[in-house]
């Protein structure tokens, strides 16, 4: 039985003898690399109950780290004209992940694959994404350079930390949102007397997409991030979250100190219940102990990034991207439009 992602539509599975014969590359291959092998089996087990894709098993490699710490990479399988995907999340430890793609992209390169797809659900760096200081980088295009060179096809990702990355790709790609999968669990809790709370001004316009989702107002918590060095100081609240239940949305949380800041902000202004909302949970180890030094209701977040067993905490949701990206894979491979799913 084929499960509905929330917010999209679902085909009938008679079509696909209609959508097989408008394919333009080679047979499917998936291959997951080892920064989050979970969700790469979850996305071919979901694609394996579509008709026509019943085969479809993720790719078997070998993969060695030497002494000198280079990654090797041996694919144990052709993928000779085929259209291959690689699931790989930019996860801790990032940068030997990135290079593990890289590698994998230019072996896949090397056997003559027809396309090559690159999956990545949490694409680093995407914070630097401007030069907002003299004398800094712009780390996010170079990552896009560095994708491409290495012979990707086209991307698909989650939730980038701002809109303006999509440019700095010159391959065609898919930049999916979480949204609906989030949007549409917290609507599922029927909570009442709500405010969505953007935890930064950065935030504001997916807040207001939040708060029209919900039925809902919105409210801005307002900070100055000091230096470099990853801290932040709330300074204030805009919009009124007295005696109501509060939602936090953000995209991301790492040390978890931009959500413990707001939760006391807004706490200080009258709060209720407060809840958090976010897609990428790139927990440092930190983030527990500021998680539990405060009352938070319930932490909602996604599977883009595999999670340590010693930081789950009781009040922890996570919901899957598996089905999203199982989605959008298939209609890549088949040549047709991801938007219908979103009914765009």
């Amino acid at each position: 039985m084929t499960e509905k992602i929330p917010g999209t539509k679902i085909e009938s599975a008679n079509a696909y003898e209609e959508r097989t014969s408008r394919m333009r590359f080679g047979k499917m291959k998936i291959f997951s690399g080892s920064a989050h092998p979970a969700l790469g089996e979850e996305v071919c087990s979901y694609i394996g109950q579509r008709p026509g894709y019943e085969d479809i098993q993720v790719g078997h490699y070998e993969r060695t780290v030497f002494s000198n710490e280079n990654i090797f990479v041996k694919l144990n399988e052709s993928v000779r004209g085929r259209d291959v995907y690689l699931i790989q999340t930019m996860a801790s430890p990032i940068h030997e992940n990135i290079m593990e793609s890289l590698i994998m992209i230019d072996a896949l390169k090397r056997d003559s694959a027809w396309r090559i797809n690159l999956v990545v659900p949490y694409l680093s760096y995407s914070r630097s994404d401007k030069k907002d200081q003299p004398r800094v980088p712009i780390t996010a295009r170079l990552m896009a350079n560095i994708i491409e060179t290495a012979g990707v096809d086209r991307y698909i990702t989650v939730d980038l930390h701002a809109g303006q990355i999509q440019g700095f790709f010159n391959i065609p790609g898919d930049a999916l949102s979480a949204f609906h999968l989030l949007s549409d669990y917290v609507k599922s809790l029927n909570w009442d007397n709500l405010v969505v709370v953007a935890t930064d001004l950065g935030f504001v316009k997916e807040a207001r997409n939040w708060g029209e989702a919900l039925g809902v107002p919105v409210a801005i918590v307002e900070k100055r991030r000091v230096g470099n060095d990853e801290k932040a100081i709330a300074m204030s609240l805009i919009g009124d979250v007295r005696d109501k239940n509060v939602l936090l949305v953000d995209d991301e949380v790492n040390t978890a100190g931009s959500i413990v800041s707001a939760f006391n902000v807004v706490k200080e202004h009258g709060a209720l219940d407060v809840s958090v909302a976010f897609t990428h949970a790139f927990f440092s180890e930190k983030s527990r102990e500021r998680l539990q030094s405060v009352d938070l209701k319930k932490i909602i977040f996604t599977n883009t990034l595999p999670i340590k067993k010693e930081l789950y905490l009781p009040n922890m949701t996570v919901l899957s991207v598996a089905p999203l990206l199982a989605e959008v894979i298939i209609r890549a491979h088949e040549g047709r439009s991801v938007g219908e799913l979103f009914d765009e």
